[in-house]
């Protein structure tokens, strides 16, 4: 079995302007924020991101590498959307594919099924149907008089997910009770990019329950160690999300002075600068 073993900078290398990238995660949970940072030290540029966004939709639109975000939502749970990202879809910089939770999902799941739509009663009743006029619906054809929503495949050129253990075969395991569904992400791309808090020789992520390995080495292009890639998003059971530092990041999105200190600060050098950085940060506060 090949050692996909890489760094982010080695995964980013591979993803070009103009791509389709899906990133795993859910608001500012287990979110691939190490391969995001690398995304932002990138000259890649007019991606398409397909998320349940948080910080990451946040980061990169902010930074000018977004031309248009499919999402569910742009949250960051306890800071109801991410102020970049506002901003933003309020200006009219962006372009949007808007869709509820459900679709999303089921447009993952299409894609990672090799097919070109699946049929979904999510979306009916609701604005998404006004506000995406791309959506169409599809007359049952079995007779049951039911038109549904047709919500079309989110085919990847590259997916980006974050987890707590893999192996360096790129089988994957989430430790959390709540995998999401970054094994879409993975199976609908692709390339598949997945870094992990720590990666365990064969015999060790073998001896993981099995139920917690919900990626297959099949679907995954290359694995990153990334000890605390996630932050400041949280990944549990490793560490929550830093309400503090996601506090300081919504402040600072705010005052363009502020933001300047804070791109400085964290965002203007390595992945090993932002660790000793926020692990400085942690020090001080003590």
């Amino acid at each position: 079995m090949a050692d996909k073993r890489m760094t982010s900078d080695e995964a980013v290398s591979q993803l070009e302007s103009g791509m389709t990238i899906g990133i795993g995660g859910w608001a500012s949970r287990r979110k691939p924020m190490a391969l995001v940072r690398a995304l932002l030290r990138s000259d890649i540029k007019d991606l398409t991101i397909v998320a349940y966004g948080g910080p990451d939709v946040g980061l990169l639109v902010e930074a000018g590498k977004v031309k248009k975000v499919i999402y569910g939502f742009v949250s960051m749970d306890t800071v109801p959307l991410d102020p970049h990202f506002r901003a933003a879809r309020q200006r009219g910089e962006i372009e949007t594919g808007e869709v509820d939770e459900g679709m999303l999902q089921w447009g993952l799941y299409a894609a990672a099924i090799n097919l070109p739509f699946l049929p979904t009663r999510a979306g009916l009743g609701s604005d998404v149907m006004t506000y995406n006029p791309d959506l169409k619906l599809v007359a049952d054809p079995y007779g049951s008089g039911l038109e549904l929503v047709a919500m079309p495949a989110l085919k990847l050129d590259a997916a980006l997910v974050h987890v707590n253990r893999a192996d360096m075969h790129g089988n994957a395991a989430v430790l959390d009770y709540d995998p999401y569904f970054d094994d879409l992400y993975c199976m609908a791309a692709d390339k598949a990019f997945v870094s992990t808090e720590k990666i365990l020789d064969s015999d060790e992520f073998g001896a993981l329950d099995f139920r917690t390995m919900q990626i297959s080495r099949q679907h995954v292009t290359g694995v990153i160690e990334a000890p605390n890639g996630a932050h400041f998003a949280s990944c549990l059971p490793d560490y929550p999300r830093d309400e503090a530092f996601q506090k300081e990041y919504a402040t600072a999105a705010a005052d363009p002075e502020k933001w300047a200190e804070f791109k400085q600060t964290y965002l203007s050098g390595t992945e090993d600068d932002y660790q000793a950085a926020v692990a400085r940060r942690s020090q001080e506060q003590k």
